[in-house]
């Protein structure tokens, strides 16, 4: 029997390595880093949102968003999970109906944060989700819960480490089967948190951290990068883009860049 996307998903959370999970943002770099080797994907919603022309923090109309994981979906041949910010909604059943909608179209899962909301919306609207995929009898689903105690301005201090394994516990018992903590980045803090908390917990990485292997070690079993990907990729194209308006004529345009045969076969090697 084959092994399903979700199966795969879960497993690489379960490996003898962390889980390194590239955020993308549209069918080609969904493409490109499945070409690079990547097991599962990850969109990042903020790159989703800058690649329509639209400001991060909700403000991507939920049928423009769809529209574009439909489009990831087409050509992705690895599990995706999907990053909805707080659901859109602070209504548990309006989320529940999006994540049931995510599940219908083929994503492995999603991302969901508490942002600057209470633990206990969070923790409801994970439970509306299980829910409703539970009657619903659908196929597993991977919920990683988000909880932005860090970016909300904490310092990395025993107070805010507490405030995290609370949270964390609470969503876990909603049914998350994952913890994210962007913005923690002591190993010391993570390897109390993955003692305290028995689900998969996911960093997202940060300059000055400590190596992925590192961190592994530390019991941290998913990396993801959030928009930094987007942010370099496009920091490359805008500087591109203002030396050639300079007239500086940057010949090393033509020295780096993938070529046209191997970006137009990813296309074909799909048909």
């Amino acid at each position: 029997m084959a092994v399903t996307h979700f199966e795969q998903f879960n497993a690489l959370h379960q490996g003898d390595r962390p889980l390194i999970l590239p955020n993308i943002w549209d069918a080609a770099s969904a493409q490109l880093a499945q070409a690079a080797g990547a097991p599962a994907i990850a969109t990042s919603s903020a790159a989703i949102a800058w690649s329509l022309g639209y400001a991060d923090g909700g403000n991507l109309p939920i049928l423009e968003h769809l529209s574009a994981i439909e489009r990831i979906l087409r050509v992705s041949q690895v599990p995706v999970s999907i990053d909805i910010e707080d659901g859109y909604s602070t209504d548990p059943t309006r989320v529940a109906k999006l994540a049931e909608t995510l599940c219908d179209l083929g994503v492995v899962g999603i991302n969901i944060e508490d942002g600057s909301g209470s633990p206990q919306l969070l923790e409801e609207k994970i439970l509306a989700i299980r829910s409703t995929l539970t009657a619903r009898k659908t196929r597993p689903f991977f919920i990683n819960a988000r909880t932005d105690v860090y970016l909300n301005g904490a310092d990395n201090s025993k107070e805010a480490l507490k405030e995290v394994i609370q949270r964390l516990a609470r969503y876990q018992n909603a049914g998350a089967n994952g913890g994210f903590i962007p913005g923690l980045t002591s190993p010391i803090d993570a390897r109390q948190l993955a003692k305290e908390i028995g689900m998969p917990l996911n960093l997202m990485q940060l300059p000055g951290m400590e190596k992925p292997a590192q961190l592994w070690k530390a019991g941290i079993r998913r990396l993801s990068w959030g928009p930094a990907l987007f942010q370099s990729s496009y920091a490359l194209f805008s500087n591109r883009v203002t030396n050639l308006l300079l007239d500086k004529n940057p010949t090393d345009i033509f020295d780096h860049r993938l070529t046209y045969h191997y970006l137009n076969n990813l296309a074909i090697n799909l048909e």
